[in-house]
C-alpha cells in the first residue's frame, strides 16, 4: 500500500481518501495540540484582563477628567490632577503628602518586624517538640480573621478610659491611661503592633516552608565543621531562605503601603489625620468627595512609587546574591 501510494505521488496522482484523511487527522490534532497550553490558560486570561488591566484602563482614563459621578459632564482636563499633586498651590497638596508620610512611616516600621518576627517564630516552630502543631495553629489563627473583626476588636481593647489593656496595665502598677488610639506616638505602636499580631502566622508559614526546603544534610555539615548555631544561621538558613525572604520582603511592603483597614478602624486618623494612610485619602477623595478623576490620579502616582520600591527589592536581593 505504501509503494502504491509513494508511485502514485511520483506520477502525480491524488493520494488515496485514506491517506489524505490520515494527514488531515494529524494536521488537526497538531493543532489541538498547540492550542491546549492556551484553553488552560484562557480562564486565567479573562480574569486578568477583566479584574487586571480593564481597572488600569479605566483608571488612566479617570485620572485625565474632572469625574463627578453627580454631574453628567465629565471634561477632559488633561494632566491637571498630576499636576494638583506637586504643585503646593492646590487644594490637596498638603492632605496628600501627609496621607504618603503617614504610609511611609507605617511602611519602614512594621516592615522590620514582619520580617524578623515571623522567622523567629518559624525557626521555633520547626524544631520538633510537643504540641507543636497546636502552636502552629495558635500562631496562625488571627490571620483567618477579617479586618473589621480585628480593627473593631483593638478599638475596644485599646481604648483609653474602658480599655482591657490600660485596666492591666494599672493592675500591674503601670500607667493606666495611655492613649493608644488618640496621639502619637502611641496611635503607631497601636497600629504595628495589632498589624504584626495580627499577620506575622501568614509570613511564619512561608518561612516554614522554606525551612523545610533546606536540606538537613548542610546544618549536619556545618556541625561537623564546628560552625555555632549563629554561624549555622547566617551561612546556611539565610542563604537557603533569599528567595522566601525575596518573596515575603516585596509581598509585606505592598501589603504594609496599602494599609486602610487598621488605620481607619483603630486611630480613625486620630490625631487629626496624622495616620490618615494613602488608602484612606484616596477613598476619601473618591467615594465622600466624589471626585474619581483625583483620585485615580492619586492611585497611579502611588502605585508607581510602589513599582520602584518593589523593583529596588529585586535589585538588592539580586545584587547580593551575585
Amino acid at each position: 500500500m505504501a509503494d502504491m501510494i509513494e508511485v502514485g505521488a511520483a506520477r502525480g496522482d491524488a493520494p488515496p481518501p485514506a491517506a489524505s484523511a490520515a494527514r488531515r487527522g494529524a494536521k488537526s490534532a497538531n493543532r489541538v495540540g498547540r492550542a491546549t497550553p492556551y484553553l488552560f490558560l484562557a480562564p486565567y486570561l479573562v480574569l486578568f484582563t477583566v479584574f487586571g488591566l480593564l481597572p488600569i484602563v479605566l483608571g488612566i482614563y479617570l485620572s485625565v477628567h474632572q469625574w463627578d459621578f453627580q454631574l453628567p459632564n465629565r471634561p477632559f482636563v488633561g494632566l491637571d490632577n498630576y499636576k494638583e499633586l506637586f504643585s503646593s498651590d492646590s487644594a490637596v497638596f498638603g492632605d496628600w503628602w501627609q496621607s504618603v508620610r503617614a504610609t511611609a512611616i507605617f511602611t519602614v516600621i512594621s516592615v522590620p518586624l514582619l520580617m524578623v518576627v515571623p522567622l523567629g517564630l518559624a525557626l521555633l516552630l520547626n524544631r520538633s517538640f510537643p504540641g507543636r502543631t497546636f502552636f502552629r495553629a495558635v500562631y496562625f489563627a488571627p490571620y483567618v480573621l477579617g479586618v473589621a473583626v480585628i480593627g473593631l476588636l483593638w478599638r475596644f481593647l485599646l481604648d483609653a478610659n474602658l480599655g482591657l489593656v490600660n485596666r492591666l496595665l494599672g493592675v500591674v502598677g503601670l500607667p493606666a491611661d495611655t492613649p493608644w488610639v488618640t496621639d502619637v506616638p502611641w496611635a503607631w505602636v497601636s497600629l504595628v503592633g495589632v498589624t504584626v499580631w495580627w499577620t506575622s502566622g501568614f509570613n511564619a508559614v512561608i518561612y516554614l516552608a522554606g525551612l523545610q526546603d533546606i536540606s538537613p544534610e548542610l546544618y549536619e555539615a556545618a556541625r561537623v565543621d564546628g560552625a555555632t548555631a549563629w554561624e549555622r544561621f547566617r551561612h546556611v538558613t539565610l542563604p537557603g531562605l533569599r528567595p522566601v525572604l525575596l518573596f515575603v520582603m516585596t509581598t509585606t511592603v505592598l501589603a504594609s503601603a496599602n494599609v486602610f483597614g487598621q488605620s481607619f478602624l483603630i486611630t480613625q486618623g486620630a490625631p487629626g489625620t496624622e495616620t490618615r494612610t494613602v488608602v484612606w485619602y484616596i477613598v476619601e477623595q473618591g467615594l465622600r468627595n466624589n471626585d474619581a478623576g483625583r483620585a485615580a490620579a492619586m492611585s497611579i502616582v502611588f502605585a508607581l512609587m510602589l513599582a520602584v520600591v518593589s523593583l529596588a527589592n529585586f535589585r538588592l536581593f539580586r545584587y547580593r546574591e551575585d
